[in-house]
């Protein structure tokens, strides 16, 4: 299984390769550059590994929720690239692979993911890493504020993402008692895509390139006047 992963989502511009079980990845944290370096790192991995493009098995981006712009390029980039090499394209919850990549940082196996939506709200999903490795949604991802975000079952959690660090009180005071630690610095990266898409594509989740649509979530991006 060869599958190149993209993720524009935040403030980090990754690209991951996964060939047949050997993982790498390009990754910079560089706000608004995101559209002119995402090709040349798939390029760069491309090149380092010897695959050509028409000789991967599927793509795989980060189809948000996220920063709508970066979402967009992701989106723009798999498309672009799957039309032009006819490739399948798995579309992965940037919530569910930072909660994978708190597990792969931390070992955290039960994750509430809340990443700044601005506006007030975090993007929030309840996630639980299942034994292999992926990432298992409980209930729905949805965007709200802090103070409604809803109450996981049982304790032994993880708060992970941005939403934590912007949050943090009003996330902790309506979940006292189910949490047992932190990671607000753990961000979506294109290898927990491609691991998680790695899972997915064996399940028949690719899609063609016309229905790799975005993920935002909410519609409004400005304050209501």
């Amino acid at each position: 299984m060869k599958l190149l992963a993209f993720d524009t989502s935040g403030e980090a511009c990754s690209v991951a390769l996964w060939c047949d079980g050997d993982l790498r990845q390009r990754l910079q944290r560089v706000p608004r550059r995101h559209g002119e370096l995402v090709l040349g790192m798939a390029e760069e991995l491309l090149a380092e590994a010897g695959v050509r493009l028409a000789g991967l098995d599927a793509l795989a981006f980060g189809r948000g929720p996220g920063s709508f712009t970066g979402v967009r390029i992701a989106t723009a980039v798999v498309q672009g690239a799957a039309f032009g090499a006819d490739l399948p394209v798995v579309p992965v919850s940037t919530l569910a692979a930072t909660a994978r990549g708190a597990f792969r940082l931390h070992g955290a196996r039960h994750c509430l993911v809340a990443v700044d939506a601005r506006m007030d709200q975090v993007y929030w999903g309840a996630y639980r890493i299942a034994a292999e490795g992926d990432a298992r949604l409980e209930g729905e991802e949805a965007v709200l504020v802090p103070e409604a975000v809803p109450m996981p079952a049982g304790a032994g959690w993880h708060g992970v993402g941005s939403g934590w660090q912007a949050y943090r009180e009003a996330l902790h005071a309506r979940l006292a008692g189910r949490l047992v630690g932190e990671f607000a610095e753990v961000v979506c990266e294109a290898q927990d895509v491609a691991h998680l898409a790695v899972g997915l594509f064996a399940d028949g989740a690719g899609v063609a390139a016309e229905a790799a649509m975005p993920v935002y979530l909410r519609d409004r991006v400005t304050f209501a006047r």
